[in-house]
């Protein structure tokens, strides 16, 4: 069964995804927040087919992010990308740039105004993603960024990248760290499905101010212990 949910959603993703790009594509020649918009659009039709092809319901813990702060997720699968999108009145992503390739939907990241950083590209990529945090900030976004750099699976650890540290001391933004266990339920990587209920958690904003070492420490130990929490509560609800 959990197979033919998966095909199910993947191939229903497929085609709801390639009918947006096209019925959307006004968006494109409107503002950035229209774009934007249009991202919201696909991140609920997305959820919606979650729901009714494999089984996987969602709850959000935690007030939503207000605007001209920074969201730092855990990233475990593709789920909380567009789920933000969904959830966020005016998100802004910091991608990989080779995102923007992607036929379709990159037009619609490059419309947004999605802040696309070169990997490779060491101080002068900070620069731009600093420069492009700033902008989007001052317009009233919020800047989504998963500080792990990628998908991690549940219970492994990544290093935090110091990027993030650099956007909290450079745009003096408060940081909401966002806990999940999207993981379990819409693995890493493909479209191998798992019933259930993902669980995001928007926790303690971390207030401007803090040395980098100190921060650092701060949002790593938030997102791994409320991750773990959110992992002991969905155990203690199989019990029941």
């Amino acid at each position: 069964m959990t197979t033919v949910r998966s095909v199910l959603f993947a191939a229903s993703f497929v085609a709801a995804t390639a009918l947006l790009v096209f019925l959307l594509s006004p968006a494109l020649l409107a503002s950035r927040r229209a774009a934007r918009r249009a991202g919201a659009v696909w991140g609920h039709v997305t959820i919606f087919l979650l729901r009714c092809t494999a089984g996987i319901r969602h709850e959000i813990r935690g007030p939503l992010p207000p605007p001209g702060c920074i969201v730092a997720a855990k990233h475990q699968s593709a789920w909380e990308t567009l789920a933000l999108a969904a959830l966020l009145p005016d998100p802004v992503y910091v991608v990989k740039r080779e995102l923007l390739s992607i036929p379709g939907v990159g037009w619609y990241f490059r419309r947004a105004g999605q802040i696309a950083v070169d990997r490779q590209g060491g101080a002068s990529a900070l620069r731009h993603m600093v420069r492009g945090a700033k902008a989007a900030l001052e317009n009233g976004a919020q800047i989504v960024v998963f500080p792990e750099g990628t998908r991690v699976a549940p219970g492994e650890r990544r290093p935090y990248h110091p990027g993030i540290a650099a956007l909290y001391r450079e745009t003096g933004a408060a940081v909401v760290p966002v806990a999940l266990n999207s993981g379990r339920h819409w693995s890493r990587r493909g479209f191998r499905m798992r019933p259930g209920t993902v669980r995001l958690e928007f926790l303690e904003p971390i207030e401007p101010g803090l040395a980098r070492r100190a921060f650092m420490a701060r949002l790593e130990q938030r997102i791994e212990e409320a991750c773990r929490d959110i992992e002991a509560d969905t155990g203690r609800a199989r019990l029941r």
